[in-house]
Order: structure tokens, then C-alpha cells, then sequence
């Protein structure tokens, strides 16, 4: 989401990721990540654990199947997305707000272990969810008003040509 303010979360699964797919097949996991921050008491030399949060988190489409096969319950993780607000009515008729964690990206942390990382797909430029910007300009003639900067000063010939990264487009 463009404009939105991405967050990172640090923490423990406390759950295996639960895959599922919504009435028109996308695939959605949701699941907790378990947060505690951690301060050093200079005075007596010890750690001091905080009040864990819970943040529960979404992932979608393709992202959502690589976590339910890649992540499992007690996995170190870090979390990258938006926060989202979302509203529901309870079973005996109030009204509940919660905040969740869509996630955007997210993988094991590497601090405390290693990870083989296997690509799924031919590349990035193939990815279905974000691809890339792709534009190209297409030849027009500079009118007597340009500037000097864009006008037929600085091309004498009045086209731009950007030839495309891909020449199939």
C-alpha cells in the first residue's frame, strides 16, 4: 500500500501458520507473533524481560503459502508490513476492534540460526503480487515552446526514444 507506514516485528510464532483460501482461491495464513522486549539492569548485571505483545498477523497469496510451508510454531521471526484496524461483532453482540499485522514480507531470523533459502520462481520480475514498474516513452515531437533542458535545443531531432529493458515489449 502506497503512503501506509511499514512496521518490523521481532518474535516467536506461537503457532504454526494457518493456511487457508477465501471463496475466490486466494490463499490467506494467519498467525501470532509473540514480541518481548528486553532491557539490561546495569545496577545488578541482568536482563529484564517487558510485557510480551501478541500481534497477530495476515499474509496473502504467495507469501502466505511460503510461510505455511517455511515457518513453524517456536520460529524466531521478523515481520515486515502495515498495521490494519479490523472490526467485528462478538457472539453476544459487542463491538471489538483489533489491530493486525498485514504482512508484506517476512522470513526466520538469522540471528540464532541458519536458513537454506530455496527460489520458487524464475525471478523477482515474474512475481504475480508486486510486479515491477515497467514504462517506456513513446516518440513525440517537441513543440517551439519547450524548454531548453527538454526542447529541440537539447535534441535536435524532437524524439525520445527509450528502448525497453525487455526487447519483447
Amino acid at each position: 500500500m502506497t503512503g501506509a507506514t511499514s512496521v518490523v516485528v521481532f518474535g516467536n510464532l506461537t503457532a504454526n501458520p494457518e493456511l487457508r483460501s477465501t471463496g475466490a482461491g486466494t490463499a490467506v495464513a494467519r498467525f501470532t507473533i509473540a514480541s518481548t522486549p528486553r532491557t539490561f539492569d546495569a545496577p545488578t548485571g541482568r536482563w529484564t524481560d517487558g510485557d510480551t505483545l501478541f500481534q497477530s498477523a495476515t499474509a496473502w497469496r504467495g507469501t502466505a503459502e511460503h510461510a505455511a510451508a517455511s515457518l513453524a510454531k517456536g520460529m524466531r521471526v521478523i515481520a515486515t508490513g502495515t498495521l490494519k484496524p479490523r472490526s467485528y461483532t462478538t457472539k453476544t453482540g459487542e463491538a471489538r476492534t483489533v489491530v493486525e499485522l498485514e504482512v508484506e514480507d517476512f522470513g526466520p531470523s538469522l540471528r540464532h540460526t541458519t536458513a537454506e533459502v530455496t527460489r520458487t520462481g524464475p525471478g523477482p520480475e515474474q512475481d504475480e503480487e508486486h510486479p515491477p514498474d515497467r514504462f517506456s516513452l513513446s516518440a513525440r515531437e517537441y513543440g517551439n515552446d519547450d524548454d531548453a533542458w527538454f526542447g529541440l535545443a537539447a535534441n535536435p531531432d524532437g524524439y525520445i526514444n527509450v528502448p525497453s529493458p525487455d526487447p519483447s515489449l
